[in-house]
């Protein structure tokens, strides 16, 4: 079965960088093409972030445009957010996601952004 474990967030104070990492288990992600960051504050929808395709194309909410970082590493199977210049806005559950024969979660990672 195919699993998505995120780690590394946390607490930071405002303009501070965090890096999210999505290790996928039980799969290549070679063979996934998209892959999304989305997240969820408090009493508010879960948004996509960001995506990366297989051939490196990315795309940004314009929320995180100039802030965020998404990228990739096959080698590793191993999908990154680098998070800069945060503000409490951007505190949220992060969620790592792709399709692959069918909708796939990780169990999502808490990144509180506060002085």
């Amino acid at each position: 079965q195919v699993q998505l474990v995120e780690s590394g967030g946390g607490l930071v104070e405002p303009g501070g960088s965090l890096r999210l990492s999505c290790a996928a288990a039980s799969v290549s992600i070679f063979t996934i093409n998209a892959m999304r960051w989305y997240r969820q504050a408090p009493g508010k929808q879960r948004e996509l972030v960001a995506a990366v395709s297989s051939g490196g194309t990315t795309n940004y909410a314009d929320s995180v445009k100039g802030r965020f970082t998404i990228s990739r590493d096959n080698t590793k199977n191993t999908v990154y957010l680098q998070m800069n210049s945060l503000t409490p806005e951007d505190t949220a559950v992060y969620y790592c996601y792709v399709w692959f024969r069918g909708d796939i979660w990780g169990q999502g990672t808490q990144v509180t952004v506060s002085k």
